[in-house]
């Protein structure tokens, strides 16, 4: 994995910008600690962060192929499972290699087939092609959006990096946002709109798509999305084909040629992950799998099980990592630590995240970067399966708004009278909620039932989903760790996307149809173990500490937030015991602790970043 970054001026020679890429590309250091390259040509100037997985010694980046009259550059950032493939079609055609990388693999595919070669990639990715034969430069980004890429087109310059940081170098770009920025911050937070770069003229390519800028300007088009279809299959040849799937991705993801480990929490997912991985490197003579899992100092002292979460994981991982044979690391975090952290995990991604679920998840990254390069890692099963409560209780299915962030009101409470006047929060959330809901592709004939649960399948891959994905780039990119999603293939997520709902939730389970999928690969009883969420501390000194936080920056005249918030309302939470543990601030995991974490690092974000509102 990398960072990429650069810019196009089609009216200058930007040959004596060197200085200009080298701070954009600098910044992205920890995404790429191996090594740094940039590359000048015309009005091109592209910049790479990178750290080394396959074919260390030869994939320096920017990469430059010159053949007969045309240039090709490309500076990428991700993995292309499939690359031997397409390496051997490709010399099949005439191309010869000069490394083992996937970025030649890359390049001469779109050498070979233009804009097209998306269609043949397996893979994550986010990149920038600059091809002088056409006179444009060709951007891409992976169907599941688990890489980045954010870009700003404004006056003829086109500005694009890995990270907003980088882009907020340029002297064309600015710190500052809008109504509609305020918004995603406040009650859209901390997922974000698709498309949406928070800051005033900043975008994200969407996820599927793709974009050339050239002399006449730019032009974004899409090259994947979902798509109704009738599944045919019996619910056998189902559970077959996403064993077969997930399986073949799993293997593809374990290529590397620097230390691979697993993430294991205990539950369904994670333990299929590494079961498959265990079988594979048997198989192969790999030796021993390496895991990973992460806890808090005293949460089995102070655990209460509840809905979203209803079991502590430490039992379940150990049962795994007994039944398994791997090697096991179990690392765990104070309070102190996590609260340290928080600042950390705002600047790692460039806005307020998910609080201490960030925090913990970039402390853990860092831990793993001790052993490993590579971590395999279970994100987006419960997306892609069915797996949050939101997706089997009523008043969830029935909220009329992102099931994950139900109180608006609440959030709007918390804002000044003057923001909340101008923002709109309720107008706001609305529009966005209905705009996902006019995308939604629907299948003739589908009863209410199987229409409203695949609607839900496609809020959670499009908006929620996303918001995971961010959070584990950005804090494992932080820590110079590549994470590797193979529930994310899109060949799995194209499959499970059509099958329907009674065949997903068989036997009236969260994800049935996958773990009856996994029948034989973990045992009986951590296959139908309660699904349990990424852990987060349940210590109340964690609670007390961020309070504490919140109430020194209410009292600190000079804090970049107080225009922007209700200082009574937040008051009046923070002296309410109940108020502060119980609140449904976002998903399953952030709620009064994280409300409080949460309004701190705004106030971090607005200061750190000296952002303008207006």
């Amino acid at each position: 994995m990398c960072g990429i970054a650069g810019f196009i001026e089609w009216n200058r020679d930007l040959t004596r910008e060197l200085d200009l890429v080298l701070d954009m590309t600098s910044c992205l250091e920890k995404r790429g600690p191996d090594a740094q390259g940039t590359w000048i040509s015309g009005p091109c100037a592209f910049g790479h962060r990178r750290l080394s997985v396959m074919d260390p010694e030869n994939g320096a980046q920017p990469m430059v192929f010159t053949e007969e009259d045309a240039t090709y550059a490309i500076v990428y950032n991700g993995e292309i499972y499939n690359a031997p493939e397409l390496r051997k079609e490709l010399e099949q055609r005439g191309h010869r290699f000069n490394t083992h990388c996937d970025t030649e693999v890359l390049l001469q595919a779109y050498m070979e087939w233009g804009p097209d070669c998306l269609e043949r990639l397996n893979g994550i990715f986010a990149f920038a092609v600059w091809d002088s034969g056409r006179q444009h430069v060709f951007f891409a980004r992976d169907r599941l959006g688990v890489k980045p890429l954010f870009y700003c087109n404004l006056d003829g310059t086109l500005i694009f990096a890995s990270e907003p940081k980088s882009l907020l170098k340029h002297p064309k770009m600015q710190a500052a946002v809008g109504a509609d920025g305020l918004a995603e911050i406040f009650v859209i937070g901390p997922a974000r709109t698709p498309g949406h770069g928070i800051y005033k003229n900043m975008k994200e390519l969407r996820p599927g798509h793709a974009m050339i800028f050239n002399r006449s300007g730019l032009q974004v088009f899409t090259y994947w999305k979902l798509r109704a279809a009738t599944h045919h299959d019996s619910v056998e040849d189902t559970a077959a084909t996403i064993r077969s799937l997930l399986q073949d991705t799993v293997e593809r993801q374990l290529l590397s040629d620097v230390p691979v480990c697993t993430l294991l929490s205990g539950g369904l997912d994670s333990s299929a992950l590494t079961a498959l991985a265990v079988d594979y490197y048997r198989r192969t003579g790999q030796g021993q799998v390496h895991t990973y899992s992460v806890d808090y100092v005293d949460n089995d002292k102070y655990f209460q099980a509840h809905s979203y979460q209803p079991g502590a994981d430490a039992p379940w991982i150990k049962r795994m990592v007994e039944e398994l044979g791997t090697e096991h690391h179990w690392i765990a975090f104070d309070t102190p630590e996590l609260l340290k952290s928080l600042p950390d995990s705002t600047e790692a991604r460039d806005l307020p995240g998910m609080a201490d679920v960030d925090a913990s998840l970039l402390l853990f990254c860092r831990e793993i970067k001790k052993g490993a390069t590579v971590a395999i890692s279970g994100e987006a099963a419960d997306e892609v399966f069915g797996g949050y409560p939101w997706f089997h209780r009523e008043e969830l299915l029935g909220a009329g708004t992102f099931p994950w962030s139900i109180a608006t009101d609440l959030r709007a409470d918390l804002l000044s009278s003057e923001v909340r006047d101008w923002i709109k929060p309720e107008q706001y959330v609305a529009e966005r909620y209905q705009e996902a809901l006019d995308e939604v592709p629907h299948l003739q004939g589908e009863s209410p039932e199987q229409s409203r649960m695949r609607t839900m399948s496609y809020l959670n891959i499009t908006r929620f989903m996303p918001t995971l994905l961010d959070r584990k780039d950005r804090m494992s990119m932080g820590a110079g760790l590549e994470v590797r999603v193979p529930f994310c293939d899109h060949r799995l997520v194209d499959y499970v996307w059509n099958i329907p709902w009674e065949i997903k939730a068989l036997g009236g389970r969260e994800k049935g149809i996958l773990r009856k999928a996994l029948e034989g690969v973990l045992p009986e009883d951590v296959l139908y173990r309660k699904k349990s969420p990424y852990p987060k501390t349940h210590n109340p000194e964690y609670l007390s500490a961020v309070k504490a936080e919140v109430l020194n920056i209410l009292n600190d005249p000079s804090s970049p937030i107080l225009p922007l918030i209700n200082k009574a309302r937040i008051l009046e939470i923070a002296s309410s015991p109940e108020s502060s543990t119980n609140l449904p601030w976002f998903g399953q995991l952030m709620s009064g602790p994280q409300l409080f974490a949460y309004l701190a690092q705004v106030n971090h974000w607005l200061s750190k970043y000296q952002v303008s509102v207006g």
